[in-house]
């Protein structure tokens, strides 16, 4: 029993060894997958490391070559640390971070400068008090400050570099007595590392937050218009939705809304770094970021349908093609009408030109009459037929002629009743049991007759809710495109001119499973 157990051990012990033998092994081809796909997505952050590198490079001079460092002393150090800190990858971050950290250490240093010259009069016993008391009010006073939403969204970073700085020159001027050359170092070290991100950030191959704001919007805007067209398509198409089950790996239906639902953050801030970039609009006016961020709001809003309309393609209890059929046209045209104005929508933001909604609505208006004549125009969706499935009931009925089944359960249930009093001396609970056994063959046929109606009916529910989703996601749409045009009007686009709208968009082939799905997702 005991070699059994030592055996066993061993064999686990083997496997083990084993298989950290493998992934030692397969760790040099996952780590170049990694590194290439990083790469291959976004090719810039290749530059941003080469920036990075040259940054450092060129500020380490200041403790590589001794001219510098005699003249700047062992505080190179800092101008080292401050690049590694401010240097990100957009202009709007470095600016922001390089700003608020110079911003802060200079206020820090002048208020440090001004208690040490009034704690330096009295004496020394009354300084320590006096820099124990300010280091208190000013780190209470600071951290509370901190707390407030607008100066934690805009300058936390600047506050936080004003409380170290502040402490640190505060509490070093009580043991240090040429403390102002340690601040003038420290301080000429900081601008020389945040001037030289800068230099690197805005003049070697700039990466604008705005830009990449503007783009983002524009790929949302088409990977949901993507999204519709592929989602109506699918859900009449049995051909293409066998082509994306296949393909499960990339569904581009749940890219495109995807893309636009984890987008909340990532807009926030890159609006709040393009802030802080020098870039203007035609005629030089302020770019309105923050609309940006709103139109984004609202493109989140509109996604919650595209979602809800995804759900109905994957409802355990589908619609039958008798049914859906029969509002093809109307549904698959008017999810086109949305595609076409989400393009153009994308295609103003692209080329900052204004749009008409006129036009844009009419359109929209047209497919939803249209689809509100198919509704009316066929009532079976109400009665959920399915190839006459519900006609056999009827002609056996009017085969065999039987008693309304009111009439026969008024009967018989007089019948119980009247036996029940006759005999409600001897046999009263028998002719209780007899009156309940007659009730349920009278209701079970009623129940199986109100189970296949609402079978039927359940069928037809899903188209009912896809079409509403439909109708409800142009409802969301007017909200989507009052943004654009705010957007339009404060960015100063482009007048519209002309009624003709030119969107040019290719038409997924459904009917041929073969190919695959176009995708507009966002990256």
């Amino acid at each position: 029993m005991a070699e059994t157990n030592t055996s066993i051990k061993s064999s686990r012990q083997l496997r083990c060894v084993y298989s950290f033998a493998d992934k030692v092994k397969s760790f040099p081809g996952l780590a170049r997958r990694a590194t290439w796909k990083v790469g291959k997505e976004d090719p810039r952050r290749v530059v941003h490391a080469l920036k990075v590198g040259m940054a450092l490079t060129l500020v380490s001079l200041l403790y590589l070559m001794e001219p510098l460092f005699k003249g700047i002393g062992k505080n190179a150090m800092w101008a080292v640390m401050t690049v590694v800190v401010v240097m990100e990858f957009t202009v709007g971050a470095t600016l922001s971070k390089g700003l608020n950290r110079g911003l802060g250490t200079l206020l820090a240093g002048s208020l440090a400068f001004l208690i040490e010259y009034v704690a330096d009069a009295p004496g020394r016993i009354f300084r320590a008090v006096f820099i124990g008391v300010a280091v208190f009010m000013l780190g209470a006073m600071t951290t509370y400050v901190r707390f407030i939403p607008y100066i934690k969204k805009n300058y936390d970073y600047g506050v936080l570099i004003f409380l170290l700085t502040f402490n640190l020159i505060t509490v070093s001027s009580y043991r240090i007595d040429n403390v102002w050359n340690i601040a003038k170092d420290r301080m000429s070290t900081i601008a020389i590392g945040c001037g030289l991100c800068l230099v690197m950030s805005i003049l070697v191959f700039p990466n604008w937050s705005g830009e990449d704001l503007h783009n983002n919007t524009i790929t949302k805007l088409e990977g949901l218009a993507n999204s519709i067209q592929v989602c109506v398509m699918e859900y009449f198409y049995d051909s293409a939705k066998q082509a994306t089950e296949d393909d499960s790996s990339e569904d581009p239906i749940y890219e495109g809304y995807k893309a636009v639902l984890d987008s909340k953050a990532n807009d926030e801030t890159l609006a709040l770094q393009a802030s802080w970039e020098p870039r203007c609009s035609r005629y030089c006016h302020r770019i309105p970021w923050h609309q940006y961020a709103r139109v984004g709001a609202a493109l989140r809003q509109f996604s919650y349908t595209v979602v809800a309309l995804h759900g109905c393609l994957q409802s355990e209890i589908q619609t039958p093609k008798s049914i859906s059929t029969l509002y093809k046209d109307s549904c698959i045209r008017l999810g086109e009408e949305v595609s076409k104005v989400l393009r153009e929508l994308a295609n103003s933001i692209r080329n900052k030109r204004q749009f008409s909604p006129q036009t844009l609505s009419r359109n929209l208006k047209d497919a939803l009459q249209d689809l509100h004549s198919a509704l009316k125009s066929q009532p079976q969706l109400v009665l959920g037929s399915r190839n006459g499935r519900t006609q056999t009931p009827k002609t056996a009925v009017q085969a065999v002629p039987h008693p309304h089944p009111d009439q026969k359960l008024e009967e018989d249930t007089k019948f119980s009743f009247s036996s029940v009093r006759n005999g409600s001396r001897g046999s009263g609970c028998q002719s209780v049991e007899h009156s309940r056994e007659l009730t349920r063959k009278v209701l079970r046929p009623q129940m199986s007759m109100s189970a296949i109606i609402s079978l039927e009916f359940s069928e037809a529910l899903p188209f009912a809710a896809f079409t509403s989703l439909l109708v409800e996601m142009v409802a969301k749409l007017d909200y989507v495109m009052d943004e654009v045009d705010e957007l339009g009007i404060i960015a100063h686009f482009e007048e519209f001119q002309g009624d003709e709208i030119v969107v040019t968009c290719e038409k997924p082939n459904i009917n041929k499973p073969q190919n695959d799905l176009p995708s507009y997702g966002a990256e």
